[in-house]
């Protein structure tokens, strides 16, 4: 009895050990706040969820902001060009239809590495991507490997309702605000950020 204890102890001793592993390697692959273009892209990869505004045709062009998941490749190869599974169902996605105009706020901190920094405080980095939300068309290999690299990352989406007529989004950058540390935002191009090669950084698992 005692010996099935001492082996009950030392697997969650490894299991636990392993979560912090996992933890201090996303840590340590955060790139440096000064290299710009590394940390945009590494803040877009590594998250998996943001808020994306519209303009709302309900409410006389205001802007709508909605939680949305997205994902901008398979892990590990990232492009930086955010994707969406959306339904027409939902005011997101009707809006983009009728006016393309829209933006993608990202923040840094449910990836749990801004230690006890307030979301809003310069120290938790956010970005938001402003562009065009455009529908793709669904044959296209562009919509198959937006398709992989959402499920992949959000496979719950397979399992959603066929009926609900869930396609695919992307956002075409056009401008890029980010804030990683004190003194204002980052001047950072969205050719500077789309050719930048991500490295391949530790996923949570």
């Amino acid at each position: 009895m005692k010996t099935k204890v001492f082996y009950c102890c030392l697997v969650l001793f490894f299991l636990g050990f392993q979560g912090y592993v996992d933890a201090r390697l996303l840590v340590e692959s955060k790139p440096d706040r000064d290299d710009t273009a590394a940390y945009a892209r590494w803040l877009v990869s590594q998250n998996s969820w943001g808020i994306l505004t519209t303009l709302s045709i309900e409410l006389e062009g205001s802007p709508f902001g909605n939680v949305v998941s997205f994902s901008d490749g398979v892990p590990g190869k990232g492009t930086g060009v955010p994707y969406f599974y959306l339904t027409t169902l939902d005011p997101t996605a009707r809006n983009a239809l009728k006016d393309h105009r829209s933006s993608l706020a990202i923040s840094e901190y449910p990836l749990g590495t801004c230690s006890n920094a307030d979301p809003e405080s310069p120290v938790c980095a956010k970005i938001t991507l402003t562009g065009r939300l455009v529908l793709l068309e669904a044959n296209s290999k562009e919509a198959e490997f937006a398709r992989t690299a959402l499920f992949t990352k959000h496979p719950e989406m397979k399992g959603w309702p066929k009926g609900h007529d869930f396609q695919v989004f992307k956002l075409e950058i056009e401008d890029i605000f980010m804030i990683n540390w004190f003194g204002g935002p980052k001047p950072l191009t969205v050719d500077q950020y789309l050719k930048y090669k991500m490295n391949i950084f530790a996923i949570d698992k």
